[in-house]
């Protein structure tokens, strides 16, 4: 290997920057692109990447590397090319790519990883699920001869699988991936919500068994790390996780589905790179002539738009797999019920207080959607007008009722709820708008024989609490399900 004088070292921090190191002599044939290093940055050593070399500089008092951390480069060509890509594209720092597309505990781990055996968390609780024994419909069949096509040509194509609710679009990517693993190729399944990723998983765990590998923020970090590590050494092909799954150190990657494709959550919005797995998905399978399903029954506008102008491929599943109707839907206006029953406004429409009750009495479950947690949206002075606002996002504080607080949805700034107008002394303060914590209590309230369960991030911050709350749903453990946009999937 040739000698290489100086390094190359971006950090993760929002400069866009790659700084120069010289490389020790008993380095300057080992050193490979791609490696952490720890490196000398003002008062402290920090974990840095090695993106180039040179053999001059014209700098000066330049700093030597620390120590090489691990044998093994942490990133391939491929992937330094898609993150410097990301970079450019989201005008970030190339070294906060690079952390946003490693779990901290493979980046800041200074020994090698041992890959672990797959999770317990993939094996479905109630046995092997069987295969799907599914006919498939003349559009499904249209559309997998597509896009196996395109996968059998190792051609990068873009479909967009406009399918309605159980018109067996999950069917579709299972039979893709089948195709996929067959040219020993690999694939990356993308869901916009940890909660759906247990169910996910027990299906297609069903079908590929242990070639399957699990990447979220709930995991614990060292088995974080230990599916990383199965996934980059080829024990794994097939991937399911979140947003920051499309960065999955999988080689030769032939497919990349993005189930939902129309959900905001695939939208990094907290912090930088502010990326959208969607459209890092097509960019690398652009650069890995790798096919791409975009998923959905209500895509995106973007998404609808590039199809009907041909840049990427429409396909379409109109009709149920079970020939089922769509369910029947009616639009309450909540004026004339206040109008019709001479009193404030409730929670519930009387329409939907009565099915309940028949459902109930039935003994059958109901799920009810509000994409708001919380007790109330906001609390207000009428006297004044005073609204309590989170003092760095300037948005209104929602009140929690378990937490007894007033809690910015943004940053997490927390308040506790004054008794009295901080702007004009007024003792009347009003709560306004309500949550799925004030739905849950006015269900309680309506119906206290029924089993009623909350399913939102408060309720759901504890391991595994997602998985737990949908087995006892299955198993009709839970009459009333409420929740916001993770029991409207799946």
């Amino acid at each position: 290997m040739k000698k290489q004088k100086y390094a190359q070292v971006v950090l993760g921090i929002p400069v866009d920057k790659a700084f120069t190191y010289s490389i020790p002599d008993d380095w300057q044939q080992t050193l490979q692109l791609g490696q952490r290093v720890e490196v000398p940055f003002g008062r402290r050593n920090k974990i840095g990447y090695v993106v180039g070399f040179a053999d001059k500089t014209k700098l000066i008092n330049i700093k030597p590397i620390s120590s090489i951390i691990g044998q093994a480069p942490l990133l391939d060509k491929k992937m330094l090319e898609l993150t410097r890509k990301v970079a450019d594209y989201y005008c970030a720092s190339w070294g906060e790519v690079i952390e946003a597309a490693h779990p901290a505990n493979v980046r800041k781990r200074k020994r090698e990883i041992k890959e672990g055996p797959p999770l317990a968390e993939l094996t479905p609780e109630e046995g092997e699920l069987p295969q799907d024994e599914l006919i498939l419909s003349r559009q499904q069949i249209h559309s997998l001869n597509m896009i196996k096509k395109s996968i059998r040509k190792k051609e990068h194509q873009v479909f967009l699988l406009h399918g309605i609710t159980a018109s067996g679009k999950t069917e579709v990517y299972l039979q893709a991936i089948e195709d996929v693993l067959a040219k020993g190729r690999s694939s990356i399944v993308l869901v916009p919500e940890i909660a759906l990723t247990p169910q996910t998983v027990d299906r297609f765990r069903a079908r590929f068994g242990e070639r399957i590998a699990l990447m979220h923020s709930r995991l614990l970090g060292s088995e974080r790390a230990s599916e990383w590590q199965r996934i980059k050494n080829g024990q794994a092909q097939i991937v399911i996780g979140p947003r920051s799954a499309v960065f999955a150190p999988l080689k030769d990657l032939g497919l990349i589905v993005v189930d939902e494709e129309h959900e905001t959550t695939y939208k990094q919005q907290d912090m930088s790179p502010r990326y959208h797995a969607r459209d890092v998905a097509i960019m690398r399978a652009k650069m890995e002539n790798a096919s791409v399903i975009l998923g959905s029954a209500t895509p995106s506008i973007e998404s609808f738009y590039n199809a009907k102008q041909k840049r990427i491929r429409l396909l379409s599943l109109p009709e149920r797999v079970t020939k089922q109707d769509l369910p029947q839907v009616n639009i309450i206006d909540m004026r004339k019920e206040i109008f019709m029953r001479k009193r404030r406004l409730n929670v519930f429409s009387r329409a939907l207080e009565i099915k309940i009750g028949n459902i109930l009495r039935k003994q059958e479950q109901a799920i009810l959607f509000l994409n708001r947690r919380g007790f109330s949206t906001y609390i207000s002075c009428p006297k004044c007008g005073y609204v309590a606002k989170c003092k760095r996002c300037n948005i209104s504080l929602t009140y929690h009722y378990a937490s007894k607080m007033l809690i910015c949805h943004y940053c997490n700034y927390q308040l506790v709820p004054p008794n009295i107008c901080p702007q004009c002394d007024s003792s009347y303060l009003r709560y306004f708008g309500l949550g799925t914590e004030k739905v849950e209590s006015e269900l309680a309230r309506l119906f206290p024989q029924a089993r009623i369960a909350r399913m939102d991030t408060d309720a759901t911050a504890e391991r595994d609490a997602h998985r737990r709350i949908f087995t006892d749903f299955k198993k009709g453990d839970i009459d009333i399900l409420i929740g916001t946009q993770m029991v409207a999937k799946g």
